[in-house]
């Protein structure tokens, strides 16, 4: 039996001014050796709990002990064998990767010959010795996090606290995450690994899943998840819109969540439910509704109480968008280059009107630069990136009052209220008096943004920023949307809210190109096109690329698979 190296008691954490517990009677044990995931939506206390460990914030009643230590009271022995990685990058993007090391090792007390060693070490084991002497502002999101976890790692640390290193990394970055952090289990380092990507957590031997303060549940992720057995089923062979036919079976009482899988719809009901009707449901005469096993996420979405529905409230508000142009967006040879570099290489692509298209691809691929040039905020070096049949290049400006645009990077004003940004972007979009005062209130009830108008941005939590960015990008009702990693870090109960409004606002004829590290988002585009190194590397429909890595050994792979193996192939047929 592994010893105890965490035990919490009814710990308790009420902030000032707050009106009810950021934690509330927290009782857990973490053992020696072994992986711990902490999930939950946006404002459960996942950080606030990493933050009372790790001796940052002190409880307000109950007790934490690491390795018999008080965090608090024993804050400098503590600091000798814990490793923290926060949420958001910590380290000194104007400093290069060596120079945030010898940093880190000077804080930790890490000199001589054991400092040269650790250096040496924790470069091989992140693959950074060839970036070491790049700026940490300057590496991709997965090296970045692979250098927050070796700065993490310096002074070599029994317990490693890592918050959410997987947000905005891409699935290859996050599987060597993983490698690393199991190889770390079998050094017997304990790790707390909290995460959105619930595929993750699935993988941990012990998890966590926090809500509003509360403990839900701690034990493996396999018992939980056998709460739900025989409740989880496709619908395949469904004629008909996918989206049309989601929103149908989420608005029947026995169905507890859905999703989009590729040429499938997924379903969990409710317990003791019997399956929807297909006829009902106008899935087709061929339909048929087959069980399948059960996720972890399955039984994450049921403890906190079902999704969200199906049908989206913003996109009942908006008009139905009618035209004659069948392609709306459209990019011929489009290529950038910042010097030498190549970040778009001749890229090539059309997005018909109504449709989901989708740019996925490694940090660093290439995506947001192709997409800040088809919103007119970046002019290309060559090739043509149109909207509506209007160049980008020569009228900007015309084209991007047609636009939406959700950064990838939260870009609204933190010095501004909730409700100013919302007025002034309102206001950049051309909504003036009655029509803005209208506008402005219908995203606030849409969003729910109601309790947080007189707040600034930066305060609020995540999934609430996100709401407000999507808000300030369709307020307009453009017919066209640029969405650049829409839910990154967000949860998937937020994430399924936003991906309802995604699927209600095409319905009414708006065009989305996105984004996404959520390989389970990219089911939902119609088509994808995968960017590895500036260039398309191939397109076609979520099924299209799936079957192109399909095996005898991995007859049925996920998107995730396709993902991987494409990009790795293509990868070592650059190398080669």
């Amino acid at each position: 039996m592994n010893d105890a190296l965490v035990t919490l008691e009814a710990v308790q954490k009420i902030f000032p001014k707050s009106h009810k517990p950021a934690l509330n009677g927290i009782s857990a044990t973490l053992w020696t050796g072994r992986i711990t995931g902490l999930v939950g939506p946006d404002g459960a206390g996942k950080t606030t709990l990493i933050r009372l460990m790790a001796g940052l914030l002190q409880t307000t009643s109950g007790t934490i002990r690491v390795d018999g230590l008080d965090p608090i009271q024993d804050a400098v022995k503590l600091r000798e064998f814990v490793g923290y990685m926060p949420q958001k990058f910590g380290l000194y993007e104007d400093l290069t990767v060596q120079e945030n090391l010898e940093l880190h090792a000077d804080l930790r007390g890490v000199l001589g010959d054991e400092r040269i060693a650790t250096f040496k070490r924790l470069l091989e084991f992140t693959d950074l010795a060839r970036f070491s002497s790049r700026f940490a502002g300057k590496l991709s999101g997965g090296m970045k996090q692979k250098l927050g976890l070796a700065c993490a790692l310096l002074g070599q640390p029994r317990l490693l606290l890592l918050d959410e290193p997987g947000v905005g990394v891409d699935p290859i970055s996050r599987r060597e995450l993983w490698k690393m952090v199991h190889e770390l289990i079998g050094q017997g380092i304990t790790v707390v690994w909290s995460t959105a990507y619930l595929d993750e957590a699935e993988l941990c031997e012990d998890v966590l899943l926090m809500n509003e303060g509360q403990l839900l549940f701690y034990g493996k992720p396999s018992d939980m998840t056998h709460r739900i057995r025989d409740r989880s089923f496709q619908i395949r062979h469904a004629s008909g819109s996918h989206r049309q036919l989601l929103a149908r079976a989420l608005r029947c009482p026995e169905v507890m969540d859905g999703v989009i899988q590729g040429h499938n719809v997924r379903l969990v009901l409710r317990a003791d439910a019997q399956p929807p009707d297909l006829l009902a449901l106008d899935a087709g005469g061929q339909a048929e509704l087959v069980p399948v096993a059960p996720r972890f996420e399955d039984a994450f979405i049921e403890a906190l109480g079902g999704g969200p529905g199906g049908d989206s409230v913003l996109a009942q508000r908006l008009k139905t968008i009618v035209g004659e142009q069948d392609t709306v967006v459209e990019a011929v040879d489009l290529t950038k280059m910042f010097g030498d570099f190549v970040a778009t290489d001749h890229v090539n692509f059309a997005v018909k009107r109504g449709e989901i298209f989708g740019l996925l691809g490694p940090n660093g691929a290439g995506k947001s630069t192709t997409f800040r040039m088809m919103c007119g905020l970046l002019p290309p070096t060559s090739g043509t990136a149109r909207v509506l049949g209007i160049d980008l290049k020569t009228s900007a400006s015309l084209a991007r009052q047609q636009l939406g645009y959700m950064a990838q990077k939260f870009s609204l004003y933190g010095g501004l209220s909730v409700k100013q940004n919302l007025k002034f972007f309102s206001g950049v979009y051309g909504l003036k008096g009655e029509r803005q005062r209208e506008v402005v209130n219908g995203m606030v009830d849409v969003f729910k943004l109601q309790p947080f108008l007189d707040t600034t941005p930066d305060t609020l939590p995540l999934g609430f920023k996100q709401r407000l960015a999507l808000a300030c990008a369709i307020m307009h009702e453009p017919p066209i949307l640029f969405l650049d990693e829409p839910t990154s870090g967000v949860d998937p109960v937020t994430r399924r809210e936003f991906w309802t409004h995604i699927n209600g606002v095409v319905e009414k004829g708006v065009t989305v190109m996105v984004t996404t590290h959520f390989m389970d988002e990219a089911e939902y585009c119609d088509r994808i096109a995968l960017v590895f190194r500036g260039k398309i590397i191939t397109a076609g429909t979520p099924d299209q690329l799936k079957a192109q890595v399909a095996t005898p050994e991995n007859p049925d792979p996920t998107m995730e698979d396709a993902f991987i193996s494409l990009v790795q192939g293509q990868s070592e047929g650059v190398t080669s």
